[in-house]
C-alpha cells in the first residue's frame, strides 16, 4: 500500500512522516512555502526522542502523482477545505482504469463528524479516523509531534460502521509506524467523543490558553451544552474517560526544549491562515442543538467569536475569557 497524505501539516506530517520511517511508501501533498521547504529539505519531524530530517516524497498538485490501485488516500485538512479537496482528488485517474472515487479507499484523519459525509458523496470507501495526535505546525517544513511512547492514537473504523480488511491493514502499518491503531466498528462513536473534547480548541485559540479559572470554566459549560445536544439527538460518544484510558500510558505529552503543545485552532489563528474549523467543532453542537430544541449559547458565542478573531486578523488571545463570558451573559452570539 501507498499512502498520499492529502494535507501534510500537523497530523498529516505526523502520520505521513512515521509511516515513511518505518518504510511505508508515502507522498505527502503540500502547498507554498509549506510544499518548497519539504521539497528542498525535507520533512524536520521532532518528536521526544529528537528531530529527524525525513526526505519523504512531496508534490504541490494532484497532477503531480499518478494514482495506483493500491493506494491509500488520507485527508488531513481542515474540514474547511475537505469539499476542494474531495472534488480535486475524486475525479483523478487510476492506473487500469476508473476514477480514485471508484477505486481508492479514503481515510478522514480529520477533527470534527463531517468530513465522512462529505467524502462518501464522492468516494465508495470512507474509513473514519478519531485523531488523538497532539502535534503543530508552526513553522515551513517542521512538524512537532511531542508525545510517546506512542506518537498518536489513531482509532480507525468504516464508515458509517464496521471494519473490514482494509482497515485492519491499515492499523498494522500503523502500528507499525508508532502509532497506536485499534480497529473498531463504532468509529463515529468515538469522532463523536472527540468532538466533545474539541470544544476546547476555540477557547485556547481565542483567548491565548484555556488554563485559567473562567477558561476553564467557559469550557466545561461548552462540553455540557455540547453532551447535552447530542443526548438529544439520540448520538453515542465516546466518554472522556474512554479517551483518557486509551491515551494513558500510551499516549502521553512529553517535554521537548522549546515547544509547548498547542491546539489546531490556536496554531490557525498563529499562522494567519484565514480560517479556522470551529464551525465544525462547536458549530457542529450549535447546528445539532437548533435541530433537537436544545439552547447552545456557550457554543454559539465561541463560535462567533472565533469567526471574529479570523476576521479581524487577531493573533491568539484577542479577548479574554471574561469578554466571552460578558457575552454569553448579554446573548451576544451573532
Amino acid at each position: 500500500m501507498r499512502y498520499i497524505i492529502i494535507g501534510s501539516g500537523a497530523i498529516g506530517g505526523s502520520i505521513g512522516g512515521r509511516l515513511h520511517e518505518s518504510g511505508q511508501s508515502v507522498v505527502l501533498v503540500a502547498r507554498g512555502a509549506h510544499f518548497e521547504a519539504l521539497r528542498d529539505n525535507g520533512l524536520r519531524f521532532t518528536v521526544p526522542t529528537g528531530t529527524l530530517t525525513l526526505d519523504v516524497p512531496v508534490v504541490a498538485r494532484p497532477e503531480d502523482v499518478e494514482l495506483r490501485a493500491d493506494d491509500v488516500l488520507v485527508l488531513a485538512v481542515k474540514t474547511q477545505d475537505s469539499v476542494a479537496a474531495l472534488d480535486t482528488w475524486a475525479a483523478r485517474p487510476v492506473a487500469g482504469g476508473g476514477t480514485a472515487g471508484e477505486r481508492i479507499p479514503l481515510v478522514c484523519a480529520q477533527n470534527g463528524v463531517e468530513n465522512e459525509r462529505l467524502a462518501l458523496r464522492r468516494f465508495r470507501e470512507v474509513y473514519g479516523m478519531c485523531v488523538i495526535l497532539p502535534s503543530s505546525h508552526l513553522n515551513p517544513g517542521e512538524v512537532v509531534a511531542p508525545c510517546g511512547p506512542y506518537t498518536g492514537a489513531l482509532v480507525i473504523g468504516r464508515y458509517a460502521t464496521g471494519t473490514d480488511d482494509t482497515a485492519r491493514r491499515i492499523a498494522d502499518d500503523l502500528e507499525k509506524a508508532c502509532f497506536l491503531a485499534p480497529v473498531a466498528s463504532d468509529v463515529m462513536r468515538w469522532k463523536y467523543g472527540k468532538l466533545l473534547g474539541n470544544l476546547a480548541n476555540v477557547v485556547e485559540a481565542v483567548c491565548g490558553s484555556a488554563s485559567d479559572a473562567t477558561a476553564q470554566d467557559l469550557v466545561a459549560r461548552a462540553k455540557a451544552e455540547g453532551a447535552a445536544v447530542l443526548d438529544a439527538a439520540g448520538i453515542a460518544y465516546a466518554g472522556e474517560a474512554e479517551i483518557t484510558e486509551l491515551r494513558s500510558g500510551t499516549v502521553d505529552l512529553q517535554p521537548i526544549a522549546g515547544e509547548r503543545a498547542r491546539g489546531s485552532s490556536w496554531q490557525s489563528l498563529a499562522r494567519g491562515t484565514g480560517s479556522i474549523e470551529t464551525d465544525y467543532l462547536n458549530g457542529e453542537i450549535v447546528l445539532l442543538g437548533r435541530e433537537h430544541g436544545v439552547p447552545t449559547p456557550v457554543n454559539a458565542t465561541l463560535q462567533h467569536a472565533a469567526r471574529e478573531s479570523v476576521r479581524r486578523q487577531r493573533e491568539p488571545g484577542g479577548l479574554t475569557a471574561e469578554e466571552l463570558s460578558r457575552r454569553i451573559a448579554e446573548g451576544i452570539t451573532e
